[in-house]
């Protein structure tokens, strides 16, 4: 697995990144069975044997038992913990029978989440902390007293963003004394609006957040990555009557052929291709998707190639 730097830290990561969402089993409140924690395991060993080092939370996560799991694979090696990088994200708050579903960036939501990670994941730090979706009613000077709180207990080392504009991380470093060196975003060939917005700034289009995203973060050292490489796996669906996605399967498996590899691994290639050097967030839970998605990082896509697969999920020339 090629790995790259994640900028403003000391990090050398792998280009896909392990994303647990799903090991925890159920969106409820059951407690972890053991079938889901043998799963997360096989899960867990395969993304590892790919070279994976990079592992991506978020307190939501299966309500908490996507991150349970995790704690056994490092229960059961624990050496492994200083040779991967572990963030998780906050800010998003599940509703129940007392709230409404919404989102929270206090100063006291955001250390009482990271407090409850740590205590799941039972490790005594982050690596990386993300805030999970921007909070409308932030104040920028309660995330600085969190984050210099949580830096300066230890329990998290570097911060970061998830699905922040260009001005929503502007307006959060202000406040900040400290970097901002992730921001995770959707992105893959059927939505590739960050880069649609680039090349639409003189057209008669409806501006959007978008614009400009791409390279705001690159000339902020600002390392993307991307959720949903693979759309939920709707690039590889049949019979489904949508031109965008048939045009799109038609290029993944031509060049699939080409390369002698598999559809899933061109999807994120094409990503790996992006010279912001964008990392790539998988999902699956089967042990032989993940090598398949893997593969991605084996090969690179030409010039000629990446914009055919672009045009394809945007279903028009280029302007």
């Amino acid at each position: 697995m090629k790995q790259q730097k994640i900028n403003n830290t000391p990090y050398e990561a792998s280009r896909i990144v392990y994303g647990c969402m799903g090991i925890g089993g159920g969106w409820d409140h059951d407690a972890l069975s053991s079938a889901a924690q043998e799963n997360a395991i096989h899960a867990l060993e395969a993304a590892l044997a790919s070279g994976i080092n990079v592992f991506d939370h978020a307190d939501i996560y299966c309500f908490g038992k996507s991150e349970q799991a995790f704690a056994k694979l490092i229960q059961d090696k624990p050496d492994l913990r200083e040779k991967i990088i572990i963030q998780s994200k906050c800010g998003i708050r599940i509703a129940n029978e007392h709230h409404v579903g919404h989102y929270d960036f206090s100063r006291e939501h955001i250390v009482s989440s990271v407090e409850e990670s740590l205590k799941r994941l039972q490790v005594d730090h982050l690596d990386i902390l993300l805030l999970h979706r921007p909070d409308i009613l932030v104040e920028g000077e309660e995330v600085a007293a969190a984050f210099a709180e949580l830096r300066s207990s230890g329990k998290v080392r570097f911060f970061g963003v998830s699905n922040h504009t260009p001005m929503q991380i502007e307006y959060l470093r202000k406040h900040l004394d400290m970097p901002i060196v992730v921001n995770q975003i959707q992105l893959n060939v059927l939505h590739s609006d960050v880069f649609n917005s680039g090349i639409a700034g003189n057209c008669s289009v409806e501006s959007t957040g978008c614009t400009g995203l791409v390279e705001y973060c690159r000339f902020h050292e600002i390392t993307l990555q991307a959720w949903g490489p693979l759309a939920a796996g709707r690039i590889f669906e049949h019979n489904t009557n949508e031109p965008l996605v048939d045009a799109v399967q038609k290029v993944l498996y031509k060049l699939a052929e080409k390369y002698n590899t598999n559809p899933a691994a061109i999807a994120i290639a094409w990503i790996l291709k992006h010279p912001a050097q964008i990392q790539a967030v998988i999902g699956s839970c089967n042990p032989e998707r993940i090598h398949n998605a893997c593969d991605a990082a084996h090969f690179e896509l030409t010039r000629c190639e990446w914009y055919e697969l672009f045009i394809a999920g945007r279903g028009e020339a280029l302007p």
